[in-house]
């Protein structure tokens, strides 16, 4: 069955609602629109790119009436770069967007009415937040072009600046790229898999202490001692790693990395609390807003100092290390080798004592943890997008903690976990939904669980 519009048709549409994708929501005689470049709010006219069955997908050409909720974008890359999507939609509005996109995944999918849900915490300050930069390299015309990939493709967007991440970045892009067009350094190629450097990854710590991986193809980097001083001469670098990823694969990273210069790792905190960060380590990339999403979730924990909390999907310890202090013990669990050995070294750089960091699957760890009479009093479950392991839900409800704190980067895949427990004898209290990636359409929430007695 055909629907009521075709491609290259031109329509004036008003933009009621924005996907998850941060594409803007029209309607034509109750058939749905996707509309890249329109926001709540505006009247504009889209031209239609695509058609299916129950919806189509088209490109603002003209704001007729823009939204009251629009705004002159600071990144000048915006409209080409993939990075983010909100841009253009004022900070107050993309927070209230994201309160919704979270009640409506708790009501819709969760099937859950009368949950506290409170307002989206944001930054008083959204801009270079992030301590991670991840940038493509690539080729355009004899030209090296280092950044994001284009929306929808594979081409690099070069960008002298990027807003969301620090200043010791910019400096660093621009290094890398005056060395490749100095000494004719060929950027790495998708489709011919030929050329040397693919990817430029940043890591900076709280104290400004910044470390520098080239991902290459191989081991050999051409005048590496000339971009080694290079890079050296920025007084934040303390720290320049090769990386060799020889694979055709969009995960960055590969397995092998070889230092250049200076310390092994950086150090960065959340809180007061110290981590190691070596080139693999995965470590939030907004630590103002880790501070406040961990906080929240010790708070709902509501702790004394007698309870035994399980930390699953536990990654590097970063919940457990901020549990430890309230806790009388602390069981991290969780399935990547790696992680678990930063977690064991963390604790240990902390002088922290009473957590035991253990690798495997959560939904099989938990288990043996309980038969050797080691009962959870509290869990906490920081999943990945994905979401929580049916298993693991299972087991949570065996276990019978008095409270579950749920964190999430996933509001869909929570609100299913969600549905879950509060069938199988858990009571949804609150969720906290907070800010952590500005002018993007991601959000992570922390929720709060209690044994519901009556249910069991």
């Amino acid at each position: 069955m055909k629907g009521p519009v075709s491609i290259g048709d031109k329509l004036d549409l008003n933009i009621i609602d924005l996907t998850n994708q941060g594409l803007g929501v029209g309607k034509v005689e109750g058939f749905t629109i996707f509309v890249e470049g329109g926001l709540p709010g505006d009247e504009l006219i889209a031209e239609i790119k695509k058609t299916k069955k129950n919806f189509a997908e088209a490109k603002a050409v003209e704001i007729k009436n823009p939204s009251s909720k629009r705004q002159i974008s600071e990144c000048k890359y915006y409209k080409n770069c993939g990075g983010c999507q909100l841009h253009e939609l004022n900070y107050r509005a993309q927070l209230d967007i994201k309160t919704n996109m979270v009640k409506d995944a708790i009501e819709r999918i969760g099937k859950l009415e009368d949950v506290k849900i409170n307002p989206t915490i944001g930054m008083k300050t959204p801009f270079r937040y992030r301590n991670k930069g991840m940038f493509k390299v690539g080729e355009k015309e004899g030209h090296i072009s280092i950044g994001y990939f284009k929306n929808k493709s594979h081409e690099v967007v070069d960008i002298e600046e990027c807003i969301i991440q620090d200043e010791v970045t910019d400096k660093v892009l621009k290094i890398v790229k005056e060395y490749m067009e100095k000494y004719n350094v060929q950027a790495y190629n998708k489709k011919t898999s030929k050329g040397v450097i693919r990817d430029i990854v940043t890591r900076k710590a709280k104290d400004g202490s910044t470390m520098v991986i080239i991902v290459t193809t191989s081991e050999k980097i051409p005048y590496k001692d000339e971009l080694i001083k290079s890079l050296k001469a920025i007084k934040e670098v303390v720290s320049i790693y090769q990386n060799i990823n020889k694979k055709r694969t969009p995960v960055i990273l590969g397995n092998k990395n070889i230092k250049l210069y200076g310390e092994d790792k950086i150090v960065d905190y959340i809180d007061k609390f110290k981590f190691y960060i070596s080139p693999n380590s995965f470590f939030q990339v907004n630590p103002i807003q880790t501070e406040v999403l961990y906080k929240k979730a010790l708070e709902y924990l509501d702790l004394n100092g007698g309870e035994t909390v399980f930390d699953l999907y536990c990654g590097i310890g970063t919940i457990s290390l901020f549990i430890s202090e309230k806790a009388k013990s602390v069981y991290g669990v969780e399935i990547v080798s790696d992680a678990i050995k930063d977690a064991k070294e963390n604790a240990k750089l902390n002088n922290i004592e009473n957590i035991e960091f253990i690798e495997g699957k959560s939904e099989e760890i938990a288990p043996k943890l309980l038969k050797e009479g080691i009962k959870a009093d509290k869990i906490v479950v920081d999943p990945p997008r994905k979401g929580c392991d049916e298993k693991l839900l299972e087991t949570i409800v065996k276990i019978k903690p008095e409270t579950v704190v749920y964190v999430s980067c996933n509001p869909s895949t929570l609100a299913r976990d969600l549905k879950y427990l509060n069938e199988n004898g858990y009571k949804v209290i609150e969720v906290q939904p907070v800010d952590m990636f500005p002018w993007t359409m991601h959000v992570e929430c922390v929720t709060l669980l209690t044994r519901n007695e009556d249910k069991e």
